[in-house]
């Protein structure tokens, strides 16, 4: 039977492999104490197994709150667990729940973090993965080469349908890829849901009409199961291309469900990340986390950005990019999403370290704020990606450009 292997980094102080052993007792067929009815067979059936324990280092004070230990010591390890799929079958709320669940609640632990996942050949089939992908994408934009350039709708939230509208009219104007809601509005006192569609997509449609060219534009429809739905259906019948989901706010049985319908390229927001992740020694990393949002079938994920306004550091950025690039099974690639204080002097070094341009560049005050204007920050991005893929310097770039000098001259100071 096909089994699930996931990665973790424990502290504990107690011995690393009797901590293991107590994960996987407690996360399948065990308990605190052994019961009546958990047999030999019962265990070399549904049992999870230790396969592996390397020790790490030992400090003298936990990395959160858990068991004291008696000698002063943490003991760190990475530990690799297996389960086998007939525990969860293709359940992926269940898998979450086996994989982490209680696990963070265990007091042998002053430290828990899954790392990665080893997904078995049947999730391959059984999963269709994004429906567009990254080639997708690119189809649905037009954009043949070069990173998508995208913004979001700033302010987050105020803006009536008819200012919004108008916003977007510039943006499509200066020839932007990608316009999305920011993920605190989806229907306010002043813009409901209904009002923004009709107003963007008269728009939208105005200049694909006119160009040839249809940018996207990601409505966020996150809300209740229902709501979702007949949401995702309007954007449909508005001609529209993609649709915004708060992922970690709306769940996966629920993004799954709404994806399933078919037909729009699906931005998936993981805003509450930091929650997720932020500890060193608590939560998911984004190998793993990725892998799951994958197989529910999310287009777009977001992975932050090189010099961000968030806590996240470069290499950890770098290294969520580079997970969304490795294969999963024959399943289109997510297209990621940098975003979070970028301006076009962050291309270089986003370039440089990556490697790819198979990329949603954001930039919400990169673009809004230009000292130029909108537009003139869309085309700003545009000749810093230019300059960065050519191999040229941003100083080189800026010497070149009018547009993208004025960016140096305003954010470089600023960062």
């Amino acid at each position: 039977m096909e089994r699930i292997i996931a990665t973790y980094l424990i502290e504990t102080p107690y011995d690393p492999p009797a901590a293991a052993a107590v994960l996987a007792g407690e996360q399948s067929s065990g308990t605190f104490v052994a019961i009546p009815g958990e047999t030999a067979q019962l265990k070399e059936r549904f049992a999870a197994r230790v396969v592996s324990v390397e020790a790490l280092e030992t400090l003298t004070s936990p990395a959160i709150p858990g068991a004291i230990s008696p000698n002063g010591q943490y003991h760190r390890a990475l530990v690799k667990v297996s389960w086998s799929i007939e525990n969860f079958g293709f359940n992926l709320p269940l898998l979450v729940s086996t994989l982490q669940g209680n696990l963070y609640e265990i007091k042998q632990f002053t430290g828990l973090k899954l790392l990665d996942i080893v997904l078995p050949a049947s999730y391959g089939i059984h999963f269709n993965g994004p429906e567009f992908g990254v080639t997708g994408c690119r189809a649905l934009t037009g954009v043949t080469g070069g990173p998508l350039i995208g913004t979001i709708i700033k302010p987050s939230i105020g803006l009536s349908p008819e200012q919004t509208a108008s916003m977007v009219d510039t943006l499509a104007s200066a020839g932007i890829d990608f316009v999305k809601d920011d993920e605190l509005l989806s229907a306010s006192a002043n813009s409901s849901f209904e009002a923004r569609l009709a107003a963007v997509m008269q728009v939208v449609n105005k200049h694909a009409d006119k160009t040839g060219k249809k940018i996207m534009y990601a409505f966020n429809i996150s809300g209740e199961m229902d709501e979702m739905q007949r949401r995702y259906d309007a954007i449909l019948a508005a001609g529209g291309t993609c649709a915004m989901i708060s992922i970690n706010s709306v769940g996966l049985s629920a993004t799954q469900k709404i994806i399933s319908k078919g037909g729009l390229a699906i931005h998936g927001h993981r805003n509450g990340w930091g929650m997720l992740n932020r500890h060193p020694l608590l939560g998911i990393d984004f190998r793993a986390y990725q892998k799951i949002w994958r197989l529910v079938g999310v287009d777009q994920l977001h992975v932050n950005g090189i010099d961000n306004k968030f806590w996240e550091s470069d290499d950890s950025v770098v290294a969520s990019i580079e997970a969304l690039k490795q294969p999963l099974f024959d399943q289109a690639n997510p297209l990621p999403v940098v975003s979070s204080g970028q301006w076009g002097g962050q291309a270089f070094e986003t370039y440089q370290r990556t490697q790819t341009v198979d990329l949603l560049y954001m930039a919400g005050g990169g673009i809004m704020a230009h000292p130029m204007g909108p537009a003139a920050g869309v085309l700003a991005l545009q000749q810093a990606w230019q300059g960065a893929v050519d191999g040229w310097t941003l100083e080189a770039t800026a010497a070149q450009y009018p547009e993208f000098r004025k960016s140096v001259e305003k954010f470089g100071s600023s960062k």
